[in-house]
């Protein structure tokens, strides 16, 4: 394919001004929702080929996740759309001053592997809302998604508009090359390190949704078993390979042994006595990622599970209490089904711990004491957190969603999605009135005096 050509033919198409129809935007919207709800049969059947995702769980984190998006954004896409009057100070009389949102152009919409149909539609959500054109780069690791999106996306959306490149490292190299207008990357650190050298060159300004080891705290005053069973949930759904999983938790000694009681009940309770034969749990994306977890159980004390099968892809679920701080464990991203349990004096050491790495996408924090609530939110930098909870941030279209420092930067979902794709471009305007002599030269005594009341 001739990926130059194709970006010239969209960018020519989005210089025809189609785009910045608002009904075009609103059919191109639905028709994402009609794609995902005509073909939720070979969306699904997909998403268990790649990562043996149950239907149900499938459907809830993707599927409907895309739906419900859509209509979100419709509802209030022609509020955002509208220009966003400001105040225009006295130096500026008489005049309006407004901020008219735009569409940048033609956007390349990397997806991951993880989740590979939200992570692909969620971003074109916005990016469609915003009035812009896109390539889509589904992930290679998830072919069966891949695939399925390839074929379905131009029958539902405008061929000048939206295009779908599969492959790996050579096309995905061959895209970045390009002067796109806006680059939106979900994965890791170190492509997105590559992506934003390649975007580099042109200028080109990106959105990087990263991931990073996102902590819990948990105190004795946490319902315990409600904690462990949203922890469980949050942890072990999609086998761990969320990028906004609880990573590890903190807490006292005391609490470690009916803490781990708890998550085990809840692990079969939710995937039975033998999660291999469950149809409620899922399986490592390949064998290379499951060999890479494999390697994290030699610190700590594995006190659940610990069994994998490479070939078959298969990671029980497991925890692991009290692994050396400087482990492959506890120093990269787990993306997995492996919990870690880290015991501290308390929870000034707790946030000690956590302020001192590198700034997470999620943080969590279970307990009843409000201060302690309260000061969780206000220092510790994450991208998003949740009290009493994991996740389910992201069930609220109203917030943004995106990490801080290496973590990503950018935000997305609802409105912050389509400012991030947009220009929000500053206008002043004002009528042929004659302006007052104090901003024009020949600057005198009286003027200057005059200005710096006024001002």
């Amino acid at each position: 394919m001739d990926y130059k050509n194709l970006l010239k033919q969209q960018k020519e198409f989005f210089n025809s001004n189609a785009t910045r129809d608002i009904s075009w935007r609103v059919e191109q919207l639905k028709q994402v929702k009609q794609l995902v709800i005509e073909n939720e049969t070979a969306l699904l059947n997909a998403l268990e080929a790649d990562l043996n995702k149950p239907a149900q769980e499938a459907w809830t984190t993707e599927l409907s996740y895309i739906t419900g998006d859509v209509d979100h954004v419709l509802k209030h896409l022609k509020k955002w759309s509208k220009p966003r009057k400001v105040k225009t100070p006295i130096v500026a009389f008489p005049g309006k001053s407004f901020i008219q949102p735009e569409p940048l152009g033609s956007v390349l919409v990397m997806g991951a592997w993880n989740y590979p149909v939200q992570l692909i539609f969620a971003p074109l959500v916005a990016v469609i809302a915003a009035g812009n054109c896109a390539v889509i780069k589904p992930s290679d690791l998830a072919p069966a998604v891949s695939a399925v999106i390839a074929e379905l996306v131009p029958k539902y959306l405008d061929t000048n508009a939206f295009s779908v490149v599969e492959g790996a490292i050579p096309e995905t190299t061959a895209l970045l090359e390009l002067p796109f207008d806006h680059i939106m990357y979900t994965g890791n650190g170190a492509v997105a390190r590559i992506v934003m050298t390649a975007a580099a060159k042109h200028l080109t300004p990106v959105t990087l949704e990263l991931g990073g080891k996102s902590p819990v705290y948990f105190d004795k005053s946490a319902d315990m078993n409600i904690a462990a069973q949203r922890l469980a949930w949050g942890k072990w759904m999609n086998a761990g390979q969320t990028c906004i999983a609880p990573d590890y938790i903190l807490t006292s000694k005391e609490l470690v042994e009916p803490l781990v009681n708890a998550l085990k009940d809840q692990i079969s309770e939710m995937f039975s006595q033998d999660p291999a034969t469950s149809d409620s749990y899922g399986r490592i994306v390949n064998q290379r990622h499951t060999e890479r977890l494999s390697t994290y159980l030699d610190s700590g004390e594995v006190v659940h599970g610990g069994s994998f099968d490479i070939e078959k892809k298969y990671f029980e679920p497991t925890i692991v209490v009290n692994p050396e701080l400087d482990s492959k464990l506890m120093s990269e991203e787990i993306f997995g089904p492996i919990f870690p349990i880290i015991t501290i004096d308390n929870y000034l050491a707790a946030k000690e711990l956590v302020v001192a790495r590198e700034k997470p996408l999620a943080a969590y924090i279970f307990t009843k004491d409000k201060t302690q609530q309260k000061d969780w939110v206000n220092t510790i930098s994450s991208g998003s957190q949740c009290v009493n909870d994991v996740i389910m941030f992201n069930a609220v279209p109203d917030l943004p969603f995106g990490g801080t420092g290496p973590s990503g930067m950018g935000q997305y979902s609802g409105k912050s999605g389509f400012d991030n794709f947009s220009h929000l471009k500053s206008v002043l305007k004002r009528p042929f009135l004659k302006d007052l002599p104090v901003r024009f030269a020949p600057y005198t005594n009286l003027k200057f005096k005059l200005l710096r009341k006024i001002r």
